[in-house]
């Protein structure tokens, strides 16, 4: 008896990880099937995703998800939502993959998958040209300052866990919390480097260091253990790489009208 037993609990396991297994290897031949790859993003995050002229999402992660599409023969649908939402919309069905400037994290690692890492950034401050409240880029100068950032980034993380004593206000976009710094709401806000010079590229009243906080490094997310999927995405973006620049430049001067520094 206890032989049958143990002989029908291997056969349910074997069958549950095989289920799995195969669930996630069919992940391409089910948005093919589909007619349909989802992509879920915050366009809030320029260059990388914005609103365009005509309301719709546009930028470097909207015009390389495109390519996945293409390269798949399917329709790309973008859905805009809350940053903080991502990984949680991701892990219940609501779309096949994540890019929104992403960075990697190894928390991150522990509930989705990264592609090959295409772009590198870094945590800026901006801060008002008139009477900065904070002298530089650092984490002593931020000390004890009212803060702005964006609700679950690594921006975020970075100021509520390495600056002692600072007021952290969290907002669902970067461009929110820059528009309070020039409104006299904040002492500075920290940001991704491209999306803080299209902030203040976009905004006279506002400038950001040229010292850095961190150093970090964008990717795509997939469901842990959607391996198909993964390798069309980093296929993709080996073939875009050689021509990475020139496209996030495209967007910087599409959102902002200025070149980038």
């Amino acid at each position: 008896m206890k032989k049958v037993l143990g002989l029908v609990l291997a056969v349910v396991l074997c069958a549950a990880v095989f289920a799995g297994c195969s669930s996630q290897t069919n992940s391409v031949e089910k948005i093919k099937k589909a007619g349909e790859i989802v992509l879920l993003t915050n366009a809030q995050f320029p260059p990388y995703e914005y609103l365009g002229d005509d309301n719709n999402p546009a930028g470097v992660d909207i015009e390389i998800a495109q390519k996945i599409a293409d390269e798949l023969g399917v329709k790309l649908t973008v859905v805009d939502m809350d940053f903080d939402g991502l990984i949680p919309a991701l892990n219940g069905g609501k779309g096949d993959f994540v890019a929104a400037g992403f960075t990697i994290t190894e928390e991150r690692k522990k509930s989705v998958d990264f592609s090959d890492p295409y772009a590198t950034s870094t945590q800026m401050v901006i801060v008002t040209k008139e009477g900065p409240k904070v002298a530089e880029a650092s984490v002593d100068a931020l000390a004890g300052k009212t803060v702005g950032v964006q609700l679950g980034t690594t921006g975020d993380l970075f100021v509520t866990d390495e600056v002692e004593g600072a007021t952290v206000k969290t907002y669902k976009s970067a461009i929110e919390a820059g528009m309070d710094l020039a409104n006299g709401r904040l002492d500075a806000v920290v940001v991704d480097q491209l999306p803080a010079q299209s902030i203040v590229a976009s905004n006279d009243k506002l400038m950001v260091y040229d010292e850095v906080l961190t150093t970090e490094q964008y990717a795509m997310a997939v469901k842990k253990g959607d391996t198909a999927l993964l390798e069309v995405i980093n296929k993709v973006l080996g073939e875009m790489k050689d021509g990475m620049t020139d496209l996030t430049q495209k967007h910087f001067d599409a959102y902002s009208g200025t070149p980038a520094a």
